[in-house]
């Protein structure tokens, strides 16, 4: 009789508990009296296998974090079951109706059980992370459900991450925990800096000598730039069998990655291993050995034809390696001087009708597009690559000031608005933060804030933002630690941001939520940062 009172009274606590989803959903409301409590042993069934994968992250996600392990009904091969509903247990369901790609509607049905109806798989999928952030904080709590019901589907189509591994590298195992918490904050794309000054990090069997040199560098600075120079053997890089490993795993999260190879500037790893590919091939070169080296140190590759041939070598390899429709290619931070001072390439731009180095810059971007065309895919880049003009379907990708965004969209291009000032994780969060970082201050509140469509669009325009995105750099981030750190709770504000109906962002309401989802990331074993509590003044007790 004890037990019975006690599970009446946390039901009751469940019902009348506040929701505390991120991002949040486009409707959610109280569906009448009664409870569902997840138990060990419950049934997943999903309508078809498309599902699979989305049922079984809930069931690694509940016995991993909560101790409550659950059972997984598949269909037989080719065949697919009816959307029935099962007695205490949750179905999950695709309905394949052809609306909004990700938007699901999901039910807590007292004496059923939860359903989770998507339009697509991925629908599907979101649903199963809506549920777990109903799911207790702790484990041990049980997880009682108040009887609900949430309609929702996504802002943008494009919500996207991502990281520099170039700067300081990061195992397979951590960067599939970081495809998690894309996955679990409902964003879709990956974006992995793979190419910098630094090094080159991803394998290429048409040109092994760019790991075998360009992936290792003698040493790196300490302290914020110029800092002081530390010896420090320094290398890794990403296998063919790495990088499908963790494209495998990502597709099963419903994330695309996007690979990005920077040319033709921040290209001082390939000329360490090609230095005949220089404007000075006679000058000897090194992966950097600091960070901030533009316009400070020759990193531009010269139009010669062994260049172009590389390019076609590795952007064709790079295509075949990664099935996603889209590749970036760089094209920021190019300095110019280099170019300039180079007879060669002055020559080269009198004999192409080149009128300066903007447009030589873009006819690099051209001849990689029609590398990449050729493939089947899709380029995307920087937003300099716009400077000396590029074809309309070329994806923006807009770093700066958000005018340089406005200027794509008017140009007829696809946009992602990923300025930095309000979307660079590196970025210190508070001004008190005793962690190195670059200049700069980015807090939970202006990411949250970032006004992705900017004013004065035609609808046309409107319609040619595909999204935003949250960018990692790593220059001063060695450790998962402080990706972590970085990342959290502003990844939350960017998820919102990305997701939710503008209607309804609130940002007293996503205040009210930070506490729990922080909450949830001790539950994961993840890091964050706490200068949200400390700025507001928010006493946590813990």
């Amino acid at each position: 009789m004890t037990a019975i009172f006690a599970i009446s009274a946390l039901a009751g606590q469940a019902q009348e508990k506040q929701f505390s989803i991120i991002p949040e959903p486009a409707e959610i409301t109280v569906a009448g009296e009664g409870t569902v409590q997840i138990e060990g042993g419950m049934l997943v069934r999903v309508s078809d296998s498309s599902l699979v994968a989305s049922a079984d992250f809930l069931a690694d996600y509940t016995n991993r974090y909560l101790g409550i392990p659950l059972r997984v009904d598949v269909p037989k091969k080719g065949k697919k079951r009816t959307a029935d509903k099962a007695v205490n247990g949750i179905v999950l369901v695709n309905r394949n109706n052809g609306e909004v790609s990700g938007g699901y509607r999901l039910e807590v049905i007292p004496g059923t059980g939860i359903r989770i109806e998507g339009n697509d798989a991925a629908g599907v999928f979101y649903g199963v992370q809506t549920l777990i952030q109903m799911l207790p904080v702790r484990a041990g709590v049980l997880p009682i459900l108040a009887a609900a019901k949430v309609v929702d589907y996504p802002r943008f189509a494009y919500r996207g991450m991502h990281l520099d591994v170039v700067r300081h590298f990061f195992p397979v195992e951590f960067i599939k925990k970081y495809i998690d918490y894309l996955a679990l904050h409902k964003l879709n794309y990956f974006h992995w800096h793979l190419t910098d000054d630094q090094a080159w990090r991803v394998e290429m069997k048409c040109r092994p000598e760019l790991t075998a040199k360009g992936s290792v560098r003698e040493g790196e600075i300490e302290g914020l730039y110029p800092g002081k120079y530390q010896p420090l053997p320094y290398g890794g890089y990403y296998t063919h069998e790495d990088v499908r490993e963790v494209v495998r795993y990502a597709a099963e999260r419903y994330i695309t990655v996007i690979p990005e190879i920077d040319i033709p500037g921040h290209c001082m790893a390939v000329l360490a291993t090609y230095p005949q590919f220089s404007t000075t091939p006679d000058e000897p070169k090194k992966c950097a050995l600091t960070w901030g080296i533009f316009n400070k140190f020759n990193n531009v590759l010269a139009p010669k034809p062994e260049v172009f041939d590389f390019l076609k070598d590795v952007f064709s390899e790079l295509c075949d390696l990664f099935p996603g429709q889209y590749i970036h290619v760089g094209g920021d931070e190019c300095a110019k001087r280099w170019w300039q001072e180079s007879e060669q390439t002055q020559r080269f731009m009198r004999d192409h009708g080149l009128a300066d180095e903007k447009a030589l810059q873009s006819y690099f971007i051209h001849y990689v597009q029609d590398v990449v065309n050729a493939k089947g895919k899709t380029l995307v880049g920087w937003d300099e690559i716009l400077e000396g003009g590029i074809s309309e379907d070329c994806i923006i990708m807009n770093w700066r000031r958000p005018n340089y965004g406005v200027k794509a969209l008017k140009t007829g291009h696809r946009a992602i608005f990923a300025c930095s000032a309000w979307s660079y994780f590196n970025m210190k969060e508070s001004r008190t933060q005793s962690e190195i970082g670059p200049r700069g201050l980015l807090s939970l509140e202006k990411v949250y804030d970032f006004q992705i469509v900017p004013d004065s669009l035609t609808d046309r325009q409107t319609e040619l933002i595909w999204g935003a995105q949250g960018c990692l750099w790593t220059e001063y981030i060695p450790t998962t630690w402080k990706v972590e750190f970085s990342l959290f709770p502003r990844m939350a504000a960017l998820a919102e941001n990305v997701w939710s109906p503008v209607e309804k962002k609130s940002w007293d309401n996503f205040s009210r939520k930070v506490e729990t989802q922080c909450e949830r990331y001790e539950l994961w074993g993840a890091r964050y940062s706490d200068a949200f509590f400390r700025l507001q003044d928010i006493v946590r007790k813990r």
